[in-house]
């Protein structure tokens, strides 16, 4: 059974990088402890991905993208498949602590929590050209990979569910006459496009201005909380 790789604050994983960066590549492969190390396979591999997308990602590639011997990568995770599976693991991770940190952030605000999952979704940590490179690598392959849909499909669900609990707080508060499961889905749906047109590198689609189309649509969607006429166009 493959190890959780915990996902660890931005800062945090940005320095031990750096650190090990920084060291000659044969004292790196000796020295880096066991987390940095498969941290560094993992970045390589989100690299590799987004670089040359699913099929043509080799452990060698990981391997000459991290600085280290193909010897370590087999070491680690033994094959190509459970380095992708745990690099999807390690991104689904990242993504899910991403999105409950500003949720926490919000405070008990229902229209301040929603808001917040908004923004998160386009914060440049997570939606990147690198990382929304190597999510649409992935995606291409979870029809035909039942793995990925179970790893994914427990944290979507707990995803979706908090939507719909702050639409339904929100249509009470509110008084609107729509159905919250449906309003959900709605609001999902239009954040999975926007992603898709910045992963597509859709000329007048940029995050500001992906973060601006999704807050117009909760200015629509709930004019009593968000009654700007633009929505924020900082993300």
């Amino acid at each position: 059974m493959l190890e959780t790789i915990t996902p660890m604050k931005a800062e945090a994983r940005d320095a031990l990088l750096e650190s090990t960066r920084k060291n000659e590549p044969e004292k790196r492969g000796r020295k880096a402890s066991k987390e940095v190390r498969q941290l560094q396979l993992i970045e390589a591999t989100i690299d590799s991905l987004a670089k040359r997308g699913y099929s043509e990602t080799t452990m060698a590639d990981v391997a000459d993208g991290a600085g280290l011997s193909r010897g370590i990568v087999n070491f680690h995770f033994e094959s190509k498949e459970k380095l992708l599976v745990a690099t999807l693991q390690y991104m689904a991770d990242e993504y899910a602590a991403h999105w409950r940190a500003a949720l926490t952030k919000a405070g008990d605000d229902p229209a301040r929590q929603l808001q917040a999952l908004v923004a998160a979704d386009f914060d440049r940590s997570i939606c990147n050209k690198r990382k929304l490179a190597a999510w649409c690598a992935f995606w291409g392959e979870a029809k035909s990979r039942p793995t990925y849909q179970a790893l994914c499909g427990a944290r979507d669900a707990a995803y979706q569910n908090v939507f719909i609990d702050l639409c339904a707080t929100l249509k009470q508060s509110g008084g609107y006459a729509f159905e919250p499961q449906v309003m959900a889905l709605a609001l999902c749906a239009l954040l999975e496009g926007l992603w898709l047109r910045l992963m597509m590198g859709t000329e007048d689609t940029t995050r500001e201005t992906a973060l601006q189309s999704a807050n117009e649509f909760l200015s629509a969607a709930f004019p009593r909380h968000y009654p700007w006429a633009s929505g924020p166009k900082t993300a």
